[in-house]
């Protein structure tokens, strides 16, 4: 359904155009905006475009600390940018899960778009977070697994499946509204008020974009995967 307005300006996969058009009907103002591992802030981000061109206040987490550095070379131009350099902890109680590193910002409990994505315990991070019901998630999942399976992160079969992630949003009181490659979700609050398609909510699985199976994306899902694996090798986060 919301497939026809995708568009990238920083974005990969049309994240960008979906996400403007969420936010036309949300009739959102003063945008707040979370992301992590938020690398330069620049690359393949999914919220960028609305800190440029919207001029949304932006907290960007980014762990690996050559990438931070790029981080902050990015907020000179852009002083609505928030960077903090820590690596995200799966446990709510750590003093490094995202509810308490947020904790040390002025983000405010209901902030607008909040983008995940480390490669890694992603579900899980945004599984134990507590504390702040941002509108819309968007999560970068594993789409190598069809609807009906439920996979989670390990270190040698990275990310999670597309049901595990609407599992964990439907026990969040989310609704996935668009399968990029990333799941992009909004608050249930919210659903009415975007004019979703009822049939959607009742199959979200229609929504699955087999093409990172079968189609043109195959060998682009294979380098990801590739990637995610150089990457994870080397996290704290492996099993």
């Amino acid at each position: 359904m919301f497939d026809k307005f995708k568009k990238n300006v920083f974005s990969q996969f049309g994240e960008d155009g979906i996400i403007e058009e969420l936010i036309k009907r949300l009739e959102i103002k003063n945008l707040e905006v979370c992301e992590f591992g938020a690398w330069d802030g620049k690359l393949y981000s999914n919220t960028f475009n609305l800190v440029k061109n919207f001029n949304a206040k932006a907290v960007y987490i980014e762990g690996d600390k050559g990438r931070f550095l790029d981080l902050k070379k990015t907020c000179l131009d852009y002083e609505n940018i928030t960077p903090i350099n820590v690596n995200i902890e799966a446990d709510p109680n750590s003093t490094k899960s995202l509810k308490n590193v947020l904790k040390s910002t002025s983000l405010n409990k209901k902030f607008d778009v909040l983008s995940i994505d480390i490669d890694s315990y992603d579900l899980e991070i945004w599984e134990n977070f507590e504390a702040y019901d941002p509108k819309i998630v968007v999560i970068e999942i594993n789409s190598t697994y069809k609807p009906g399976v439920f996979k989670r992160h390990e270190s040698n079969n990275p990310g999670c499946s597309f049901s595990s992630a609407l599992e964990v949003a439907n026990n969040k009181n989310y609704t996935i509204i668009s399968h990029t490659g990333n799941c992009i979700f909004v608050k249930n609050e919210y659903i009415e008020k975007i004019k979703f398609d009822e049939k959607f909510i009742k199959n979200p699985s229609l929504l699955f974009n087999s093409r990172w199976i079968y189609g043109p994306f195959k060998k682009l899902k294979l380098f990801l995967i590739k990637k995610i694996l150089r990457r994870t090798r080397f996290s704290k986060y492996d099993d």
